[in-house]
């Protein structure tokens, strides 16, 4: 059983005591990262697991590699909250925690007796209580489930994304959920930074749509500055040109010129300097006018080209632009692994911290935890007696973790 010295052990957020009522994606998204920069993570599951236990294959070790890639440096005690017990177990743990976050549906802890204003504030008063939902806890749909396809749906996101002439596509990751996690630590830090003002904690509060409408950029902005409808444009941006894939003879290549400096740059690289001074192409805001002469005009001068060789070179010319890479592809490329965006500890594996912190940075010291693995080390650091344990245990209060901890 991993040892609590060893989940505290350092970090910039060293010394924080965070209990995850999450599960699925937005919720452990966000306190995995909070884990990976020192902070102790108690993940509070229902008796049954987190659902993404089961979401597989693959799995390895009765773990599902979904599960795993978002639950790292993390005890976990599975609890029933909707027992008078669970509920006293779980306040017993907010003794001395500074973070609680939490993704029911908007109103679920407030029928557990466990709402921020109706029992916690006063409670804990320099608790931040983070809430994730899926429409927010105000307007006609609060209280409905959130599910990353649907924010991503109702967003506009899925509307936008897909070819011109094609029909729209969900985003081939859940951006929906793993921004909404972004957004939550990002305010819980916010929260955290305050409190060192005022000595108060507060809620703080992330929807998946709402996070998804903040991504609209540059549509949004597009529309309420022109009125027009913005359209599906397949790889291409709706600001600039180019800026799109290219066919080559080896991977697919994306230039994404972003001023006229680096448009000439690439003209002279495919060997076609003139095509910069064609009055057509001369400004940004001609080459989006002009678009599909544009394209006609750049596809055949790539065709024949080696896309990586083309990319490195472009790169090295200060011109952006990068081959399709696979997924295998990418966790092996060299600038991945000097980055130590893959991380392999023991028989872990998974992605490294995009953090870098000089003098405190980030780790995945610990592999994602079994279903109530560490249930008798947090309910002893928390005060509770072995009996009290075993009573909790046998009474269905806690489950799993029926033998006890060797000395």
């Amino acid at each position: 059983m991993t040892q609590p010295a060893q989940m505290r052990a350092y970090g910039a957020l060293a010394g924080l005591k965070v209990i995850d009522l999450t599960r699925i994606l937005a919720g452990p998204f966000c306190t995995q990262m909070l884990g990976d920069h020192g902070a102790e993570v108690i993940k509070v599951e229902p008796p049954s697991g987190d659902d993404t236990r089961a979401w597989g294959p693959p799995f390895e070790g009765g773990q599902s590699a979904y599960f795993a890639g978002v639950n790292r440096n993390k005890e976990s005690l599975a609890l029933d909250l909707a027992r008078a017990e669970g509920k006293a177990v779980l306040l017993r743990l907010l003794d001395g925690a500074d973070v609680l976050v939490e993704n029911f549906k908007a109103g679920q802890m407030e029928r557990w007796g466990l709402g921020y204003e109706q029992e916690l504030k006063a409670r804990f008063p320099r608790l931040v209580y983070a809430e994730i939902t899926g429409f927010g806890a105000t307007g006609p749909m609060a209280g409905m489930p959130g599910f990353d396809a649907v924010a991503q749906v109702m967003s506009g996101l899925v509307s936008i994304n897909g070819a011109a002439d094609g029909a729209p596509f969900r985003i081939g990751v859940p951006i929906s959920d793993l921004a909404t996690g972004l957004y939550a630590a990002i305010a819980i830090l916010m929260a955290l930074a305050e409190r060192t003002r005022s000595g108060q904690g507060q809620k703080v509060e992330v929807s998946l749509l709402d996070c998804s409408v903040s991504l609209l950029h540059p549509h949004a902005a597009n529309y309420l500055m022109s009125g027009e409808r913005p359209r599906r444009t397949g790889n291409a941006h709706p600001n600039i040109s180019p800026y799109d894939l290219f066919a080559t003879r080896t991977a697919p290549v994306f230039a994404a010129i972003g001023n006229d400096r680096q448009f000439a740059r690439f003209t002279a690289a495919l060997g076609a300097p003139a095509l910069a001074e064609d009055a057509r192409f001369r400004t940004n805001a001609d080459r989006v006018i002009n678009r599909e002469a544009l394209r006609d005009a750049l596809a055949p001068l790539l065709a024949d080209k080696d896309g990586v060789a083309l990319s490195e070179h472009l790169l090295g010319e200060g011109v952006p632009a990068g081959p399709v890479l696979e997924i295998p592809e990418v966790l092996d490329h060299a600038q991945v692994r000097a980055r130590d965006m893959v991380v392999e500890r023991g028989a872990y594996r998974g992605l490294g911290t995009p953090i870098k912190m000089s003098r405190t940075p980030g780790d995945p010291r610990t592999p994602p935890p079994h279903l109530s693995e560490h249930a008798r080390t947090v309910l002893a650091d928390a005060g509770y007696s072995e009996t009290e344990i075993d009573s909790l245990i046998d009474h269905g209060t806690v489950a799993g973790a029926r033998e006890r901890a060797t000395p």
